[in-house]
């Protein structure tokens, strides 16, 4: 299940790539959740690491995670594992890549190439 915030990038860790070849980035991201702001911490693995390079601190940004939970030696942890970012006011950042690309067109085909 997807979960989204909204809020202000307020830090964007460096990458950390692990000698078993795991990469993951974090960003902490600041939620106004009326009278004490909330900072959330968000991580990124593997290739959606990327989705933060273009991202700057003070941004205003939707981000789209789920929620992940483990046991480790009797404890329990959770951690919100992003895989959207969008930009206020500039749309995603890169375009998604769970939405198909547009329907073609007839004037995407030259007169030739129609396959009818």
């Amino acid at each position: 299940m997807a979960y989204e915030l909204t809020g202000k990038v307020k830090l964007i860790f460096d990458a950390k790539t692990f000698n078993s070849g795991f990469t993951k980035r974090e960003m902490v991201v600041t939620v106004e959740d009326g009278k004490y702001p909330q900072e959330i911490l968000v991580e990124f693995v593997q290739d959606k690491v990327t989705l933060l390079d273009a991202l700057q601190p003070g941004q205003e940004v939707t981000v789209t995670f789920d929620i992940r939970g483990r046991e480790y030696n009797g404890r329990y942890f959770n951690n919100l594992q992003g895989w959207r970012v969008e930009s206020a006011g500039q749309g995603e950042n890169p375009p998604p890549y769970d939405e198909a690309p547009p329907f073609p067109t007839p004037e995407d085909f030259g007169d030739n190439d129609i396959p009818f």
